[in-house]
């Protein structure tokens, strides 16, 4: 399917967009749409030149803009979003606007041009405090504890909704954390931080036990392209994540042994009940069974892609 299409990506000049768009430009012809609020131009500074990428600055709030950004495309990745989880705690609207509000603009242009496919990176926080761990995607009520997860739950059953309602298809990626070359944020890009500032001593959120699963941003858009190309459902959705976790500690541990520091004391700030923040989940890894029952699976464990990750994002820092 993904083979000689007209494609838009919302968000492309993000972390995770920007590397999505570079596998798509591979035989595409690939729109960005950014508002460049959290996405950098100097993530696609490679395809300026590429007669098949194109550029539109706007944001998903601007309908009119939205509609001509649209018409024409044979699919739709839908990657902008505000991926802030700590955000929502005292910015109660945020996540509404840019990733509810956000999504429902983009359906309605979507239907309205009679672009009828659409993929969505949604997260594992959907789940909440998940009772099954690994967990699958039929697990069962689904209570995030984030507005974070609540909005991306949202965005899940509208999308849903306009499949089933106005002849749609869509794939849906739950992710475990994402981590890797032009990360802006998450726990590795505070760790270098705070340790460059201060190589002696790193504060760790909560206990330092919350334990989670990770996986390297390229392998994740691996799965997400093998999934379009893999499954016909209406509505599918997919776990996408590393087949295990690891905890807080021992990814101090790896940041500081990559950063060449020994003898770092780490000062826990026990947070809530052992949580980083409020609507931080204590436990995460994905039952990811289904993606590789299509001939998907991940190539580094949870460590390993913590490791690589450490090296890419040192390696940013030191050339810029």
């Amino acid at each position: 399917m993904l083979k000689g299409r007209s494609i838009l990506v919302t968000g492309g000049a993000g972390f995770i967009g920007s590397h999505l768009v570079d596998r798509l430009l591979s035989g595409n012809d690939v729109t960005v749409l950014d508002n460049f609020s959290s996405g950098r131009r100097e993530n696609l500074s490679l395809h300026s030149d590429n007669p098949d990428f194109h550029l539109v600055e706007a944001d998903l709030l601007d309908a009119d803009m939205l509609q001509r950004a649209v018409r024409g495309k044979d699919i739709v990745f839908h990657v902008a979003a505000n991926p802030d989880v700590k955000l929502g705690a005292s910015d109660t609207r945020v996540h509404l606007d840019q990733n509810v509000i956000a999504t429902y603009n983009l359906l309605e242009a979507m239907r309205t041009a009679g672009v009828s496919r659409i993929a969505f990176t949604s997260t594992s926080t959907v789940y909440g405090e998940a009772d099954v761990v690994p967990t699958p995607e039929d697990y069962g009520p689904l209570k995030p504890i984030s507005l974070y997860g609540a909005s991306k739950l949202s965005c899940e059953a509208l999308i849903s909704s306009y499949c089933h309602t106005f002849g749609m298809q869509s794939w849906i990626y739950r992710f475990a954390n994402i981590i890797g070359e032009r990360g802006t944020h998450g726990v590795l890009v505070d760790f270098i931080r705070k340790l460059r500032a201060n190589p002696r001593e790193l504060e760790i959120l909560g206990s330092g036990k919350q334990s989670k699963s990770y996986l390297d941003v390229k392998e994740c858009v691996d799965a997400m392209v093998h999934c379009v190309d893999s499954s016909r459902e209406e509505t599918n959705i997919f776990n996408i994540g590393s087949e295990d976790a690891i905890d807080v500690t021992r990814i101090a541990e790896i940041v500081a042994d990559r950063m060449g520091l020994d003898k770092v004391r780490y000062r826990y700030t026990g947070g809530f009940d052992g949580r980083g923040w409020k609507g931080d989940v204590k436990v995460m890894q994905l039952s990811i069974e289904k993606i590789c029952g299509l001939g998907w699976s991940p190539r580094m464990g949870s460590a390993e892609a913590v490791a690589a990750a450490v090296d890419a994002l040192l390696r940013e820092t030191e050339e810029a």
